[in-house]
């Protein structure tokens, strides 16, 4: 197909008409050059075609666990898996384009669409999103990695302006993207709501054109987020191609007289026109007549992938997994009508498992199963009859497992939480059925941290988040131990609210929210201030154990163009098969900028049968090391010893080692009459070329002829921080301001 054959017979109406959609789902088609539509449809876990235009019923699809369940399972593999089965059924109803991953990093446990995104870390968010987007494009359908970028909350989401510095915005809000387009190549970006730095991003050239298709390569369109639009011709010249939905053409006659008048270049049109036409027949090429897909296949698939995500938080003498025998209690409305997926526009109509007839199936009469409501699903109203029968039959069992956490309308697209508490007629039913049952086992359904006034007063703790369809049936498999739990935490669970570092600055002042915590997002805050928390990123608990042996590095040292192998062994040492989660974290030893305690650079979730052993590699490149230099405009390994930490989450490290890794990019510093002292000190060029003068300096000073060493000390260390300038002052005339500056340019001329 030659596209660009195609936009020279286009009139100007037909180009800017091609740039916004057709309805609500839909793109425009050119009949009379055969250019067709091609519908895209929310997601991202599963499929929401909407049977009619806007936003209502969709067609029935498999509802798979949403993005912050996924990532609790650190599997790649998985991931892709899950991604391929959701562009099967996109082919089958006629769908091109599904509108996830979100990779929008959780800033703050309040932001309503939590559950719809992976993390608080940008590697472990940009490696889910990678193999999500190769599963649904192996399937010929195309993707939309959202919302780029900085889209973090849902107050004001619209208008707000998000104020973030460069470096936080690379290392944190970007990077989560980053590798996912690099080398997953969605097909489509969808750029966000909100403001950065003062640009909306659907108007933001240094977004959609400087980083996303120059620094990273992308190919594809940029479509705008439903109703993100606020110039159409601003926007159109700084790189968002389609506007979605469809305005009345109001944004095509905007394009089209901007073109008339001289205010928008024809060719910046023909791009964005080009760029759309790509994916559109992309999609043709790619289309499946007739396809199908097995609904019960899929539904077995949403139940194991549930099982693999499920973070088992306590099991206090080893009360799980639960023996077939006796009488348990099943307690909470959650266990009959569960809470599985999130509100808003990712919402699917799914089949559904329920935990209690799943568990039924599961005992087959070996085991007396009571159950009881506990509460309300449509108040949070305490009720005292309902807690009054759940510790009736909790007194009558030998274990009790009660099923709590966020009703649907705490966490919602559109809305953040107020806070971070689960409903009182829950807690409370909790704490009184503990009263009366030491063998307490809470089964949480919730899309992010929950505080846990009763942590002390349970025995077991399986957090399932929002598990998807078959969130029943794989409660029923892990709570009997069919499977192991080996999912682990993707996020921190502070103990409470003000403990999170976005605390004083989420949501802001009206449309305003600066990002003040910078690059201390999530477990680089919490660890670096070695603060108590709930439970720390990257935890989980299995019903086997674990043992990490023999680290090895391939080399002591190496330059930041190098790359680095790094191996384990971990050894299952107990008595199940299960899965670990091997971490890798990089900590720079010291460092002249500021950094955060370590970070994330590789993890791998291996399968053990009992008593067996594997060895587990991982490639380390410059990335691993770099942070983003603001005046380099580029990411910098500084010269120095790099830890390299292996363990179990970011607080449970169980073998480390070191590596020497050389920058190749020597950074200086401009030097001027304002630059401190220590600062020309620490500059091995610049300091050879001050040296002769300071060493003059101090052997004229009277001060340092003191026999007073207090007072010696105290002078040096002022002359630290002391401007060069200074040094005129207190030379008695022996430095004039030609000399310093003729100092000031060898220092700066001089190279390595």
């Amino acid at each position: 197909m030659n596209i660009k054959n195609l936009i020279s017979q286009m009139s100007l109406e037909e180009k800017a008409s091609l740039c916004s959609g057709l309805g609500f789902w839909h793109t425009k088609p050119i009949e009379r050059l055969g250019i067709p539509s091609i519908m895209m449809t929310d997601g991202p876990h599963g499929l929401r075609k909407q049977e009619k235009e806007g936003f209502g019923k969709s067609v029935p699809a498999t509802c798979f666990p949403t993005a912050v369940t996924l990532a609790s399972s650190w599997d790649r593999k998985l991931i892709e898996k899950v991604g391929s089965a959701i562009g099967e059924e996109c082919q089958a109803e006629g769908v091109s384009i599904i509108l996830g991953p979100g990779v929008n990093i959780k800033r703050s446990p309040l932001c309503g669409r939590n559950f719809e995104y992976y993390s608080e870390d940008p590697f472990l968010a940009s490696e889910m999103a990678l193999y999500y987007i190769k599963g649904v494009q192996s399937q010929g359908v195309g993707t939309s990695i959202k919302h780029f970028c900085a889209n973090n909350q849902e107050h004001r989401r619209l208008t707000v302006n998000v104020i973030v510095d460069e470096r936080t915005l690379r290392e944190i809000y970007l990077a989560s993207f980053e590798k996912a387009v690099k080398e997953g190549n969605p097909w489509t970006v969808m750029c966000a709501y909100n403001k950065v730095n003062g640009e909306y991003c659907s108007e933001n050239a240094y977004l959609l054109s400087n980083i996303l298709r120059e620094e990273w390569g992308f190919e594809g369109f940029v479509v705008s987020d439903w109703g993100a639009v606020n110039d159409r011709v601003k926007g159109l010249l700084a790189g968002l191609d389609l506007q979605m939905p469809y305005d009345g053409g109001l944004g095509d006659r905007k394009i089209i007289e901007a073109v008339k008048k001289g205010e928008l270049p024809e060719e910046v049109l023909d791009k964005a026109v080009e760029r759309i036409l790509r994916v559109v027949f992309k999609a043709i090429e790619n289309k499946k007549e007739n396809a199908t897909y097995d609904k019960k296949a899929h539904h077995k698939l949403a139940r194991e992938v549930a099982r693999e995500c499920f973070v088992l938080l306590k099991n206090e003498d080893e009360i799980l997994p639960l023996k077939k025998k006796g009488t348990i209690a099943l307690i909470g409305a959650f266990a009959k009508t569960p809470r599985y997926q999130g509100l808003g526009s990712s919402h699917v109509n799914p089949t559904l498992d329920t935990a209690y007839e799943e568990i039924l199936n599961k005992v087959e009469g070996k085991v007396e199963i009571l159950y009881a409501d506990g509460y309300r699903l449509d108040s949070d109203v305490v009720d005292e009859k309902l807690i009054a029968e759940a510790k009736e039959i909790a007194k009558r069992s030998e274990v009790a497992v009660i099923f709590a956490g966020l009703p649907e309308k705490y966490e919602s697209e559109g809305y953040d939480r107020d806070h971070m508490k689960m409903p009182e007629n829950h807690n409370r039913l909790i704490e009184e059925v503990s009263k009366v049952q030491k063998n307490l086992v809470v089964v949480l359904s919730n899309g992010a941290p929950v505080e846990m006034p009763w942590i002390d007063r349970v025995k077991g703790i399986l957090e399932t988040y929002l598990g998807g369809q078959g969130w029943g049936g794989a409660v029923a498999d892990v709570l009997f131990g069919v499977v192991s739990p080996s999912g682990k935490l993707a996020e921190t669970f502070p103990k409470k609210l003000s403990d999170n570092p976005s605390y004083l600055n989420f949501p802001g002042e009206d449309d305003r929210v600066e990002y003040r915590e910078g690059i201390f997002v999530g477990y680089r805050y919490y660890d670096k201030k070695e603060m108590e928390v709930l439970f720390p990123f990257g935890y989980g608990l299995s019903y086997t154990t674990f043992e990490y042996s023999d680290l090895r590095l391939d080399k002591k040292e190496m330059t930041d163009q190098d790359t680095l192998r790094v191996s384990v062994k971990v050894k299952n040492t107990g008595k199940m098969p299960g899965k670990e989660v091997v971490q890798l974290y990089v900590r720079d030893v010291e460092s002249s900028v500021i950094r955060p305690e370590k970070e994330l650079k590789g993890f791998e979730k291996v399968e053990l049968i009992s008593g067996e052993e594997k060895e587990v590699v991982f490639t380390l490149d410059k990335r691993a090391f770099a942070y983003y230099d603001v005046e380099l405009k580029d990411w910098h390994v500084e010269s120095g010893e790099y830890e390299i930490l292996v363990g179990k989450s970011s607080r449970d490290i169980v073998l480390k080692d070191t590596i020497y890794v050389k920058s190749t990019v020597q950074i200086r510093k401009k030097f001027h009459r304002n630059s401190t002292i220590g600062d020309v000190m620490k500059d091995p060029v610049a300091s050879e070329v001050f040296k002769p003068m300071i060493q003059q300096f101090i052997e004229r000073h009277p001060i340092f002829a003191s026999s007073e060493k207090n007072v010696i000390k105290m002078f040096t260390e002022m002359m630290k921080y002391m401007p060069l300038r200074n040094l005129i002052s207190f030379s008695n005339g022996a430095l004039t301001e030609e000399m310093l500056e003729s100092i000031i340019q060898r220092m700066n001329q001089r190279k390595d």
